[in-house]
């Protein structure tokens, strides 16, 4: 089978259509489409039915695609152990980080990186920690830069490299700021600003409410951090941030009955090979 048709199907049944495939693969439709009839042909047998404007699997592509998953992987490390021999760190480094990360964690590390390993071509890519995650166990990502699930999956390796203690925060106006000893309750009863539920850090929050019997009540959701962090310091919700970005427009809410932690670190595919790039930054992360 030509690998590009392997690679062609696997990113259509990923994104169950061709025109984002062809967009993350850098390829005109029609070559994403000849791709997939070539690959088609070879097997004798259709691989996605197309309705309307979406392709979806047919048995024969459920059948092929954890072993087009395996074989493309398994090339990938293969060329990550060769080229990792010559003990030169070089080559094309693809990371996943959340835009919080990037943007308060990782340009001194980047800055050093850059400066020993000059033949590595970093390959950055910003999204949702929880995306990063699944797509180094997809294989399409090296090494995600992220917050760290709580309960990782076997086959990801987590490393932590900051810890990141939360607190609630509010504007200094708000009425929960005044009170002395706000509760738990008390911040139930109040609107708040908050990470979306799939992430990670939506997922701290709500668990130490549950475990008082309590929910957030939430009137706006993002995933990005600097802008709940504007929407906290203009009144509109009381939020959760990370200590090291608070500033004179926020106070602390300080309730005795929340404990809440996350850690920030690397994470890597337990059964992959990894290049000597990776290994390096995982050195450089470590090395903090």
């Amino acid at each position: 089978m030509d690998l590009r048709d392997l690679t062609a199907f696997v990113e259509v049944a990923e994104t169950g259509s061709v025109s984002a495939a062809a967009q993350h693969l850098h390829l005109s439709q029609p070559a994403v489409s000849k791709r997939l009839m070539s690959l088609e042909e070879r097997l004798g047998h259709r691989l996605f039915d197309r309705i309307a404007r979406r392709v979806m699997l047919t048995d024969a592509g459920r059948a092929l695609l954890p072993y087009a998953r395996r074989a493309l992987g398994d090339i990938e490390d293969g060329r990550r152990a060769v080229a990792s021999l010559g003990g030169t760190v070089a080559g094309r480094l693809s990371i996943g980080t959340s835009h919080h990360i990037g943007l308060h964690r990782l340009p001194p590390v980047l800055r050093a990186y850059t400066a020993r390993h000059p033949q590595v071509e970093l390959d950055i890519h910003f999204m949702d920690s929880e995306v990063a995650c699944e797509q180094v166990l997809a294989g399409k990502l090296e090494l995600g830069i992220v917050t760290l699930p709580s309960q990782a999956p076997d086959s990801l390796e987590c490393h932590v490299i900051w810890p990141d203690p939360l607190a609630v925060v509010a504007a200094p106006e708000h009425a929960l700021a005044g009170l002395h000893k706000p509760s738990l309750a008390d911040l139930a009863a109040h609107p708040a600003v908050l990470p979306d539920e799939q992430t990670y850090t939506h997922r701290i929050v709500r668990r130490e409410f549950e475990r008082h019997g309590l929910s957030p009540h939430i009137r706006l959701a993002t995933n990005y951090l600097e802008t709940l962090k504007m929407l906290a310091g203009i009144g509109l919700g009381w939020s959760v941030l990370p200590l090291s970005m608070l500033d004179e427009t926020l106070r602390v809410v300080k309730i005795s009955e929340l404990h809440m932690h996350r850690d920030l670190g690397v994470v890597r595919h337990r059964r992959r090979t990894l290049s000597s790039a990776a290994l390096a930054m995982i050195d450089s992360l470590l090395s903090q």
